[in-house]
């Protein structure tokens, strides 16, 4: 996938800024709290947002009885994620609509290029001891040199999660500079697991820190925490993304990711998006779903708009 803008080469380790990093919580949830009452879209350009929407989205499998058969049908569906004959109703079908990208553990990353291979969709791996994080730092890196040599062009590693809680920013920066430049060419996101930082202001804090070390992407979850994806933790960290590009001039993406499972919820994230961010930051380039049900309440909106009927989920497979 082509990239219009520099990456991000991040800056020093300014640790007078980190701790002054504040958060109102109480403005925050009311913020957050008024984003679907006041976005509401309906009809044809309910169509134009889910369509935008499932080009945003890294279609995602990270289970543990992940397979190269069910990756080469991810894949698949990455290609053609909405049935041709619903394309053709919505007289959208000469629209180049496919996923962002396909988001699959280290050992299926040469399925899923092989795969996509003559497509413009980037593979995404999860790295760096994923889910948690808790392994040794020289691992860590390896894992990441070996996707990024395997054919990944974007790195989703985890951040030790500790090193937050603890405050111990310097630990924080200098790993994640070192995944930085264990990535070369591909792109990192910085997963943050915000449902295990305790505080907005932890996350806040950990959004500046990764954004300072060159993360091109920092990300909520990794879908596998009690409490993963939420509003209020979108609303702190892109207003971070805001703020450290008014700072540095810098530009960073951002990827929700875990539990956002319906069109609703969908259009919710792009109007914060657009609201908080501007129209730039709807494009893949800058932000990603981190998702795959997602993709199924989005097919199953579009099917209501063509039939006026509520389709079973099993009519939109691998999704």
């Amino acid at each position: 996938m082509a990239h219009a803008h520099p990456r991000n080469p991040g800056t020093t380790l300014d640790l007078d800024h980190v701790s002054g990093v504040h958060v109102n919580r109480s403005a925050v949830e009311r913020r957050a709290a008024t984003i679907g009452p006041r976005r509401s879209v309906k009809k044809e350009w309910q169509l134009a947002w889910l369509l935008k929407a499932i080009t945003l989205i890294d279609l995602t499998t990270l289970a543990g009885d992940d397979t190269p058969g069910n990756v080469k049908r991810l894949c698949a569906k990455a290609k053609q994620p909405v049935r041709r004959d619903l394309l053709e109703q919505l007289g959208a079908d000469e629209l180049p609509i496919h996923t962002a990208a396909v988001c699959v553990y280290h050992d299926l990353v040469k399925t899923a290029v092989h795969e996509l291979d003559g497509t413009r969709i980037p593979v995404a791996a999860v790295s760096t001891g994923f889910p948690a994080g808790l392994v040794p730092l020289d691992t860590r890196l390896e894992e990441i040199r070996r996707s990024v040599k395997d054919g990944a062009k974007e790195i989703d590693i985890v951040i030790h999660r500790a090193q937050v809680l603890t405050n111990d920013w310097k630990a924080l920066y200098d790993e994640l500079r070192a995944m930085r430049e264990a990535c070369g060419e591909a792109h990192m996101k910085a997963i943050l697991a915000t449902g295990e930082l305790g505080t907005l202001r932890n996350v806040a804090k950990a959004s500046w820190v990764a954004m300072m070390a060159g993360s091109d992407f920092i990300k909520t979850s990794t879908g596998k925490e009690s409490v993963n994806a939420t509003l209020p933790f979108t609303l702190v960290m892109v207003r971070a993304i805001r703020e450290y590009r008014d700072l540095t001039g810098h530009i960073v993406g951002y990827k929700p990711a875990g539990g956002i499972r319906t069109a609703k919820q969908a259009i919710e994230y792009l109007a914060l998006m657009k609201d908080e961010l501007g129209r730039e930051w709807l494009e893949p380039e800058l932000f990603r779903f981190g998702a795959s049900a997602l993709l199924s309440d989005i097919e199953r909106q579009l099917e209501f708009h063509v039939t006026g009927r509520y389709s079973a989920y099993n009519r939109h497979p691998m999704a």
